[in-house]
């Protein structure tokens, strides 16, 4: 009988088949524009992959209610999203998001601007091609903003 190697311990074969998810959180300071610093990271098995400077809300509106009154320009709610397909929008991408959870906000998504609104605004189109390219090439279907 020929010798096989032992099978990987049983934690290796979880983080290894582990879905990629994007992490939305606050981080220290400003961006070169003054706006409020937010990073988008992609994350698997608890390692990240990538992060992005990012933009949520104006920077009047980053202490408004977040989840209940749209337009009000106010950052993205805290919560689980389903991350949709990027799409082709305006020379960029539009990537939607779809809260997990009950709120009256819509039309919520990851692209290009600045100055930011209520969505994961990216300042750069570099950006927002690799967030898509990531999105694409590892399956990324879920969000997690953490503050």
């Amino acid at each position: 009988m020929d010798w096989l190697p032992p099978p990987p311990p049983p934690l290796l074969l979880a983080v290894e088949a582990s879905p990629a998810t994007l992490v939305f959180q606050k981080a220290k300071g400003t961006l070169p524009s003054g706006h409020r610093r937010w990073v988008l990271q992609l994350r698997r098995g608890g390692k990240t992959l990538a992060s992005w400077p990012a933009v949520s809300g104006t920077r009047r509106a980053q202490a408004s209610d977040r989840r209940w009154s749209p337009g009000n320009g106010a950052p993205l709610p805290v919560g689980s999203y389903n991350v949709g397909r990027p799409e082709r929008w305006d020379g960029s991408w539009w990537i939607d998001l779809s809260p997990r959870f009950s709120t009256t906000r819509s039309a919520l998504g990851i692209h290009t601007c600045l100055p930011g609104s209520g969505c994961i605004c990216l300042p750069n189109k570099a950006d927002t091609d690799a967030v898509a390219t990531w999105i694409n090439k590892a399956g990324v279907r879920r969000l997690q903003v953490l503050n």
